[in-house]
């Protein structure tokens, strides 16, 4: 999910009020419920005219990217916490701050609409309440920053567990990985080098004219310097392209491939790198896609098709091998883990809301058991990638560290780049403003 529609320009700034109530009643359930803001906002989205959808994404992405901060300046102004079934006037609350502090709205329109916005959730009394309040924040901004000035969470809008965990893990990058988190991130293309090259389309982009630059650190990618519908850009259909984050587009390189090889992509949904694989190296013997979900693998169908591309697909379990796995051992294996997805917030911005501490210890015990898992179905003399969109240690580095402590016949191969952080095992690469998202990469060969 990326900011396909974010324009921030002026003329989004003032909509219909239906757009500061629908945005309230998608976020409510994230906050409120947990729910996941991917299976809430693309139902929602079609309910909003193609004029407003730029204006409605940055309302819902950007308040959940600032919650912490919103959050910690609504309680400032609340006598007391509103009640649970009145979260929808909450958000309303948090997306008038959100206006306030983050667009141009003005801060007269930024008022009147969402309190206008409460009329449309059928709860005319929250306007009083909203307007109270809003203006109160426009009074005495300046002190109640300043109060807030020493509140981590207020600094840099993220739960306190997961800054202290990079301040810790991360001492001289923790304030870059919250800040790029923070900001919205950049469209990037992976042009299908089996259909053109990006040299041509490039200036495909250039006579439309819409601004892009080639990525410096592969050979086929391209990052869009302005808002583009990319449904509309040239070759779509086609298949000329696929949208893919610059880190997410390292994976396929790393993998070594040669012709005639078998290939292994687990845990493979949505498809993205799978298909970067057979665009790399088209004479593989076989690509094998796992994914548990069949809604997910899908998706991995569906790309396939329109970038004109072929694999085997299996929806399964990819740690039960005796459920999908014929015994023929693989050349190459991409593990692209789950993981916390803490390199990724700025494109799914919940991720602060939803995840917690806990979760990483289950996450850990996962990576490592279908590293071990997967590693009986590698080819002696083959090489398998370990990759995560983490910028967390626990699920990366020391999850390596481990497995290569536990399998004799397994090396790490050190990763020869000038893109992220060396490590003692693999790479590590932050979000970067305006760059990559953050992501982990670690290569392991298995001894002959």
């Amino acid at each position: 999910m990326s900011d396909r529609y974010a324009a921030g320009r002026a003329n989004l700034s003032v909509a219909s009020p239906n757009i500061r109530a629908l945005a309230a009643r998608t976020l409510a359930p994230v906050i409120a419920k947990g729910q996941s803001l991917s299976a809430l906002f693309e139902p929602a989205l079609e309910k909003v005219d193609a004029k407003d959808r730029g204006l409605f994404q940055q309302l819902c992405f950007g308040t959940l990217r600032q919650y912490y901060q919103l959050q910690a300046i609504a309680n400032q102004l609340l006598d007391k916490p509103l009640r649970s079934k009145d979260c929808d006037v909450s958000v309303l609350i948090l997306l008038g701050l959100f206006q306030i502090l983050h667009l141009r709205t003005p801060d007269h329109a930024a008022i009147s609409e969402t309190v206008n916005a409460s009329r449309k959730l059928k709860k005319p009394w929250a306007s009083k309440l909203i307007n109270g309040l809003l203006r109160n924040f426009l009074r005495n901004r300046s002190d109640i920053e300043s109060q807030l000035a020493k509140n981590p969470e207020y600094t840099f809008s993220h739960p306190q567990w997961f800054i202290d965990k990079l301040v810790k893990s991360w001492p001289e990058h923790y304030q870059a990985i919250l800040q790029s988190n923070n900001q919205q991130p950049p469209v990037c293309l992976r042009v299908n080098q089996q259909q053109t090259d990006r040299e041509q389309y490039l200036q495909q982009l250039r006579e439309l004219p819409i601004a892009a630059e080639p990525l410096a650190t592969n050979s086929t990618g391209i990052r869009l310097l302005e808002s583009a519908d990319i449904r509309s850009l040239p070759g779509f259909t086609q298949g000329h392209f696929s949208v893919q984050d610059e880190a997410a587009q390292l994976a396929a390189e790393l993998l070594n491939l040669q012709p005639q090889q078998r290939v292994l992509d687990a845990c493979a949904a949505p498809g993205g790198k799978s298909c970067h694989i057979l665009e790399r190296e088209p004479a593989l013997k076989e690509l094998l896609c796992v994914d548990l979900e069949a809604t997910r693998m899908e998706r991995v169908k569906q790309n396939l098709q329109r970038l004109q591309l072929s694999a085997s697909l299996k929806v399964a379990d990819v740690g039960k091998l005796k459920i999908w796995w014929d015994g023929v051992p693989f050349d190459r294996i991409l593990l692209d883990a789950p993981c916390s997805a803490t390199g990724v917030i700025r494109r799914h911005p919940d991720i602060k809301l939803l995840r917690r501490e806990s979760d990483l210890a289950k996450l850990g015990a996962l990576q490592l058991e279908l590293l071990k898992t997967l590693w009986q179905t590698l080819l002696p003399g083959g090489e398998l990638v370990y990759a995560t969109c983490s910028v967390l240690p626990d699920e990366n580095e020391s999850i390596i560290q481990q497995f290569l402590k536990q399998q004799p016949d397994a090396q790490h191969q050190t990763i020869n780049a000038t893109w992220g952080l060396g490590r003692p095992f693999g790479r590590q690469l932050f979000p970067q403003a305006g760059g990559h998202d953050g992501f982990y990469y670690a290569r392991l060969y298995k001894a002959l």
